[in-house]
């Protein structure tokens, strides 16, 4: 395998994520590196935030901190959302200045491919990017502008030569590393934004193959991720606190746009634009008990949004992981208010988002047709692959087949410095 390039450094792998983002290089030898982004940490979050008090960027998960600190300024996640999307290319106000949205990625890039840089002593100019298997479904001119867009972004901060692989495939070319005979796996790369699958014959004698496209079966993709979750645990369990759902005077519900806005990573910076406070302030007439108005209100005046947020994804994590009920401490909203969230409220809330995403994998199979109608193993990476009910859902569809759970962060990134364009 010849990676080397005429920098010397071979090739970038960049997975750049929804929520999460990680780099791998690829030495003349050709083995996958992942690159250390913050301190030890091989993976950052996907965030940047525009500190108006000194004037200063922060990315990752010192960017979260600051926010949730409570320094004045600006937080931005869930970046990739917005590729394919109009809301791209519009303005917001960033320490007084005119800053787009596609601006913001390339500032990420920039700081992903200096950190690269700062690793291994020069900035390498080849780089694989990730791609999920549609960034928009079921719109190939939106999918195909939203894969120029990050090509721009990249081209931008300096990379010349750029080659892009489907993150599922990248995954896929990661696990077949470690095997030690020819395998048919599903890999499941479950994200903030998309759920993608594939599946695909791996081994030791086809690795080393130049090309590989005999060797993927079928690919299938879901615009479907944690990000997703996260909004439909909000809706259920934290925005009804706020007035979602909440019967008026008139025995009407509160108008529900900005719970749903709210409760999406990549829109809360929209609720605490000016217009959109008017139109939340005019809300209160449409509430019975105006305490509810009032905590929607100190969300949005006080820039709460994304620290509602963050708190319920921990929230999830949490009941996932322990697989019991957790508590959300909301007391910065109102003295001593506290959301729940039960093992129970997990399951139903999350149960049509897993079945899709589920009959995503399932018509990947199908579309594979296997001599026996299953994968010897279903590969599982990506964060939101974590989830205990997403796990549990795949191995009801697919009883008896080995779940193998991944490097959830870096597998991506290590996979497409194996790919080749």
């Amino acid at each position: 395998m010849t990676v080397a390039t005429q920098d010397g450094l071979g090739t970038l792998g960049i997975d750049f994520g929804t929520s999460n983002s990680a780099i791998a290089w690829a030495s003349a030898q050709g083995t996958a590196q992942l690159i250390p982004l913050e301190g030890d940490a091989l993976a950052m979050p996907t965030a940047v935030f525009y500190n108006a008090e000194e004037g200063s960027t922060h990315f990752g998960r010192e960017a979260v901190t600051h926010y949730l600190e409570g320094t004045e300024g600006r937080l931005m996640r869930s970046l990739k959302s917005l590729l394919g999307s109009p809301l791209l290319m519009e303005t917001t106000v960033i320490n007084n200045q005119l800053v787009n949205f596609s601006d913001i990625i390339t500032t990420y890039l920039a700081e992903l491919r200096k950190r690269a840089a700062q690793h291994l002593g020069a900035a390498p100019t080849r780089v694989v990017m990730g791609r999920p298997v549609h960034f928009v479904d079921e719109d190939a001119a939106r999918d195909a502008q939203a894969e120029s867009s990050l090509r721009q972004a990249a081209e931008a901060v300096g990379f010349t030569d750029i080659a892009f692989q489907l993150e599922p495939i990248a995954a896929a070319l990661d696990y077949e590393q470690r095997l030690t005979r020819e395998t048919t796996v599903l890999v499941a790369d479950i994200g903030g934004g998309t759920s993608d699958f594939t599946v695909v014959r791996l081994g030791p004698a086809l690795m080393h193959k130049p090309n590989r496209a005999d060797d993927v079966l079928a690919t299938t993709g879901v615009h479907i991720g944690g990000t997703d979750f996260d909004q439909k645990l909000s809706l259920g369990q934290v925005m009804p606190l706020l007035g979602y759902g909440h019967l008026g005077p008139d025995k009407r519900e509160v108008p529900n746009r900005v719970f749903f806005d709210l409760s999406t990573w990549h829109l809360i910076n929209w609720q605490y634009q000016p217009k959109a406070l008017a139109q939340a302030k005019t809300l209160q007439v449409n509430y019975s008990d105006v305490r509810l108005h009032d905590r929607l209100m100190r969300v949005l005046t006080e820039r709460y949004g994304h620290h509602v947020a963050h708190d319920l994804e921990q929230a999830k994590i949490r009941c996932s992981q322990t697989n019991s009920d957790t508590a959300i401490d909301l007391s910065y909203l109102e003295a001593n208010l506290v959301a729940s969230l039960s093992t129970a409220e997990l399951h139903a809330h999350l149960a049509q988002l897993l079945a899709s995403t589920v009959a995503c994998a399932r018509d990947c199979v199908q579309r594979a047709g296997l001599t026996h109608g299953k994968p010897d193993a279903i590969y599982l990476t990506g964060g939101s692959s974590a989830l205990r009910t997403f796990q549990q859902a795949l191995q009801t569809e697919f009883a008896g087949v080995p779940l193998v759970e991944g490097d959830l962060f870096g597998g991506v990134a290590s996979g497409l410095v194996y790919s080749r364009h």
